[in-house]
């Protein structure tokens, strides 16, 4: 049998692969990771500024034969992946494609390694599906997504999950909450906002339709932390949560972006708007575990996040 990251945990200086390295998580993975002293390989299909830094290839993981993928990690001394990557699809092929498709060419390949690389495999909150204030959501709560977002992402961990718990693999998954911070994607609600506060003439007032909602939102920056601690750690076969551990209501957060955004007072309107997420209108991590097996907590408060959310937008 080939052996699973070589018996033991990567350590400073190993050359760790980033998938999906040009997003708003791939981005700041990347950069904490080599703030460590490990090299990273970027991997995601479009280079640029973004892994300059880095050594890059362009690939779609997705749409590769794992065996390429294999030796491509074999030629670059690999010792552990990191799956950032993800969409936004807006079709159940799209959904597939990235959450599912791509982690199972991911296991294939990793798992014809004579000498196999540990996975982090970043997963979603969402995963568990609609959970009823004011409950959190631990570790042990059965998974019950009701979205096509939600069920991909969850079949794409539970692949990592059963390769991990069947040997075949030394993994962990992390379920992250909402990001924000810099870079924010665009194609969240934090992002839209911040285009169209952007956009706003300063002498017409700019109406934002803000969900009755409360969730648990993380900077991008923290969970890169706790990222390269997972790529370190010994721990496999489990799934971890990381988040603030705190429910934030969604008007608390677009207050905050308006007062950093230098527009006039009232020139914003607020205005009841529908829950539309992946995930429900309540989330709150229980994050206790990440504490005790990654030794990680969160330390970034969110109004230095939604600062960075607003001064560094996506590009």
């Amino acid at each position: 049998m080939a052996a699973l990251s070589e018996g033991r945990p990567p350590t400073a200086g190993s050359r760790i692969a980033v998938l999906g390295a040009t997003g708003c998580v791939g981005r700041c993975v990347s950069a904490a990771l080599a703030r460590e002293g490990h090299q990273v390989l970027a991997v995601a299909r479009r280079g640029g500024p973004a892994v300059a830094d880095h050594d890059f290839v362009g690939l779609d993981v997705a749409a590769v034969p794992p065996s390429d993928l294999a030796r491509l990690f074999t030629r670059h001394r690999v010792s552990a992946v990191v799956n950032v990557t993800g969409g936004w699809g807006t079709t159940e092929e799209e959904m597939r494609y990235a959450h599912i498709t791509l982690v199972d060419r991911l296991l294939r390949a990793v798992t014809q390694m004579e000498a196999r690389p540990r996975l982090v495999h970043v997963g979603s909150i969402h995963e568990y599906g609609p959970v009823p204030e004011p409950r959190s959501i631990g570790e042990g709560l059965e998974p019950r997504p009701t979205t096509m977002y939600a069920s991909t992402k969850l079949a794409g961990s539970e692949l990592v999950l059963d390769a991990s718990r069947g040997g075949r693999v030394d993994g962990l998954v992390l379920r992250a909450v909402n990001v924000c911070g810099p870079r924010t994607t665009r194609a969240s609600f934090l992002g839209a906002v911040v285009d169209t506060l952007r956009a706003a003439d300063p002498g017409e007032p700019v109406t934002l339709r803000v969900a009755d909602a409360r969730r648990d939102f993380i900077d991008v920056r923290d969970l890169a932390e706790a990222v390269v601690l997972a790529v370190t750690s010994p721990a496999t076969g489990q799934v971890v949560n990381i988040g603030r551990g705190e429910a934030s209501a969604m008007r608390e957060l677009v207050d905050l972006l308006v007062a950093v955004s230098g527009l006039p007072s009232g020139a914003v309107r607020i205005e009841d708007g529908p829950i539309a997420s992946k995930g429900g209108g309540w989330t709150l991590a229980d994050i206790r575990l990440a504490g005790e097996l990654l030794g990680w907590k969160p330390r970034i408060p969110l109004s230095e996040a939604m600062r960075a959310t607003w001064e560094t937008p996506a590009d």
